[in-house]
């Protein structure tokens, strides 16, 4: 076996510093203890670090993805506010997400009878299922499933046949550009049963103003409801991360939980989310407000 110590670019003098084009002019830094796995994938820079303070770390592209201090804020809420806006979710498409979060939180949900996992990089996975193990542990479930593959390439084969979507995307450039388009959204819609429900990464809001609004113009062309929701997550940037939340049922209400579990089993089952913080996550600041308004 090889001895030879593992570098890369975005780590200096027991530092990463992340290197992100969509926010010029801030970067996040996170103390290193030991760099664990160096690649370069098909489609992306793959980089898993051991941190000081935040466990282990996935960045691609030099941008992070999860840290295991923090991860179960994205994963539980870009999946829970939209299970829980419908009324019985048994068919359940992830795509990204190779990381298992969104997976693991998808089958807390005893009426997901199938979950699938669409990803178009198997390092991803591979790595995740070696450094990311309370998460990947999802893959084990009998319900998952995973195609390795183009999630737009996927779509277009599906009609009428899953009850919530949810895409677990990293920014859009590189391989995950196609996600933000209206087409991609089109194909979403189509995939879904009557009154299926859309959950994806939607960008921050002290950043994305521009691409928020955009992305929400043709989602309500293309659906009855359409709203952004937020959450707290301490590694991403500026601290916040946004979801667009998409229902072909115009009766749906995201800001008002359709289903619920006790209390005592929110404890259980979550982290970070629960009915409260549920409807909170749709309470939106002023100029997020004016800047996302229907014209």
């Amino acid at each position: 076996m090889s001895s030879t110590k593992l570098t890369h670019p975005n780590i200096s003098n027991g530092w990463f510093r992340e290197s992100g084009a969509m926010w010029p002019g801030q970067s996040m830094n996170i103390e290193v203890n030991q760099i664990l796995h160096v690649e370069k994938s098909k489609f992306q820079d793959v980089l898993v670090f051991e941190s000081k303070t935040y466990g282990n770390v996935l960045v691609l592209d030099g941008v992070i993805q999860v840290t295991e201090r923090d991860e179960f804020s994205y994963q539980e809420m870009i999946t829970h506010p939209a299970l829980f806006s419908h009324p019985h979710p048994e068919r359940v498409l992830v795509i990204g997400g190779g990381d298992g979060g969104v997976l693991r939180e998808v089958i807390k949900h005893p009426q997901v009878k199938e979950a699938v996992l669409c990803d178009i990089d198997e390092a991803v996975i591979r790595v995740s299922k070696k450094y990311l193990p309370n998460m990947s542990v999802s893959y084990a479930d009998p319900k998952v499933s995973v195609h390795i593959g183009d999630g737009f390439d996927f779509l277009q084969n599906r009609r009428d046949y899953f009850d919530v979507i949810i895409t677990d995307s990293s920014d859009p450039v590189g391989p995950a550009e196609s996600l933000y388009q209206a087409r991609y959204y089109e194909l979403m819609r189509d995939a879904l049963r009557d009154g299926g429900i859309v959950s994806t990464q939607g960008e921050c809001q002290w950043l994305h103003l521009p691409l928020i609004k955009e992305v929400l113009t043709f989602a309500r062309r293309l659906f009855p409801v359409a709203e952004y929701a937020y959450t707290t997550i301490p590694t991403y940037p500026s601290g916040q991360i946004g979801f667009i939340l998409c229902s072909k049922n115009k009766e749906t209400n995201f800001k008002e939980p359709l289903r619920h579990v006790s209390p005592e089993q929110e404890l259980k089952l979550f982290k970070y989310y629960n009915a409260d913080i549920h409807r909170a996550s749709f309470v939106l600041p002023n100029f997020t407000r004016l800047a996302i308004a229907t014209d």
